[in-house]
């Protein structure tokens, strides 16, 4: 039996919005949860991406505001996002949907001065949406209270885990009011996330409309064995990009940032229109390059997992994979890009020789085969580092220094493995300790576009 909005218990402003903006049905999530919400009850929310978790809480929460008013730096409500362009999703849906109320949103995000966050806390928000780091922020500088947070709502609490943010979760909900509603929402419920809401949830109601760990069926997944370096995995991403069937536009991710930049560079140098998004880049690009994305400018956005949730952009064709994902939830996320809204979709994932064992995780999590694609395009990729030109010319200087005599190739060496950068979302001292030791601060250029030697893999400290 289908519902319509009309029938959920909101208020007539929020559904004369939702209705102007040319939705009558919900989702099976927003169906289930909204009137949870409504009746102030705690709740986790489990749904794969796409599925229209955003608005399950915002909808709901603007009717709860529609009484009572903030007061300077006390905001009403509290929204918790991992990363900028989450945080800055959200804050789109309660201008759209709010549209008919006279309610104050503060967005306290990294990449804008302290100055106008300020201001805004000033004037009092009913609505504040930020990423854990730079609220606790205002909060040590003094200016922000949260004795007056009637709902906490936690998003993607599975990112916010593999973010590290769970020990600033665990200080902030320190801070607020013992008596309020906390609102979890996700696409995956790993262990460590259900201690914690044993923590701090009171007798929730639990709402899952799909299979944890599910992909949509409107994906068509592949598998490609690919070569082990990267201008070999560069060739086939490219060949794959070119034999794609009704691409219109697609999301390719890497595992580094580092790699973000070299592939992006190495897709243009080819002739395809591609932009970069990664978490070194400063918020007014990030939010240019994804807007030029979404209005279809950009055919090509390489991007780092920071582009993997929640992002609403709801016309993703396809999704590569140039890096195959070490943590199989990030593949659930990571695909999730495409085969949105009933749409279908396609994503491919490139694997190169000794990472079958991530497949094997995947498979199990997801609990179905993926299809491997015919070896039969692997010779293209193998012939194609004669067309990179950096390739080439790197090829041809080593030759000339090694004519006087032949020696077995060495094997090259290995970087030695390095904790996972924090985002730049985290307190700065804690940020800037990180980088210290992540493996992001290697320079980047173009005639170290195949393999990086070595030493360029050391981090020396300084910043390039």
């Amino acid at each position: 039996m289908t519902v319509e909005f009309s029938e959920l218990g909101l208020g007539d402003k929020v559904t004369e919005a939702v209705i102007a903006a040319g939705y009558t049905r919900p989702t099976d999530i927003q169906a289930q949860a909204i009137p949870h919400v409504l009746e102030k009850k705690d709740l986790i929310g489990i749904a794969q991406t796409g599925t229209g978790k955003t608005a399950s809480f915002v909808l709901p929460m603007l009717t709860l505001l529609e009484k009572g008013r903030a007061r300077a730096r006390m905001p009403r409500t509290l929204i918790l996002e991992p990363t900028r362009e989450l945080a800055a999703q959200v804050h789109e849906n309660f201008e759209k949907y709010g549209k008919n109320h006279r309610l104050t949103v503060a967005l306290l995000i990294g990449g804008v001065s302290f100055e106008d966050q300020n201001k805004k806390l000033d004037r009092g928000a009913d609505v504040l949406i930020a990423t854990p780091g730079r609220m606790l922020d205002h909060f040590e500088r003094g200016r922000l209270l949260l004795t007056g947070v009637d709902i906490l709502v936690i998003d993607e609490a599975d990112r916010m885990l593999d973010m590290g943010f769970i020990p600033d979760i665990e200080r902030i909900c320190g801070l607020l009011p013992a008596r309020r509603q906390t609102l979890f929402f996700s696409a995956t419920m790993p262990p460590e996330i259900q201690k914690l809401t044993q923590r701090f949830l009171h007798d929730p109601v639990r709402v899952e409309v799909a299979r944890q760990n599910s992909t949509a069926d409107t994906i068509d997944q592949k598998l490609l064995k690919v070569g082990k370096t990267p201008a070999e995995k560069r060739a086939a991403l490219r060949d794959q990009i070119r034999a794609a069937k009704d691409l219109q536009n697609a999301i390719v991710f890497c595992n580094r940032k580092r790699d973000v930049a070299i592939v992006a560079r190495s897709l243009e140098r080819h002739g395809f229109s591609a932009g970069a998004l990664h978490g070194d880049m400063d918020q007014k690009s990030r939010m240019e390059t994804l807007d030029s994305f979404r209005a279809g400018a950009l055919p090509i956005l390489v991007a780092s997992d920071v582009a993997a949730r929640g992002l609403d952009i709801p016309a993703v064709s396809h999704v590569f994979n140039f890096d195959i994902p070490t943590h199989a939830e990030d593949y659930v996320h990571r695909i999730g890009r495409t085969g949105r809204a009933g749409r279908s979709g396609s994503a491919i994932t490139l694997v190169g020789p000794g990472e079958s064992k991530y497949v094997d995780a995947i498979t199990k999590l997801i609990q179905r085969d993926i299809e491997w694609l015919p070896s039969g395009s692997k010779p293209a990729a193998a012939a194609a580092p004669a067309q990179d030109s950096a390739s080439e010319e790197r090829n041809s200087q080593a030759r000339q220094k090694d004519k006087p005599a032949k020696q077995p190739n060495p094997q090259p060496a290995k970087a030695k493995p390095v904790a996972k950068a924090a985002s730049e979302e985290q307190a700065p001292r804690h940020r800037e300790r990180q980088r210290r030791h992540s493996d992001d601060d290697t320079p980047v250029s173009f005639k170290t576009e195949g393999h990086i030697p070595a030493f360029l893999l050391r981090s020396t400290g300084k910043r390039v």
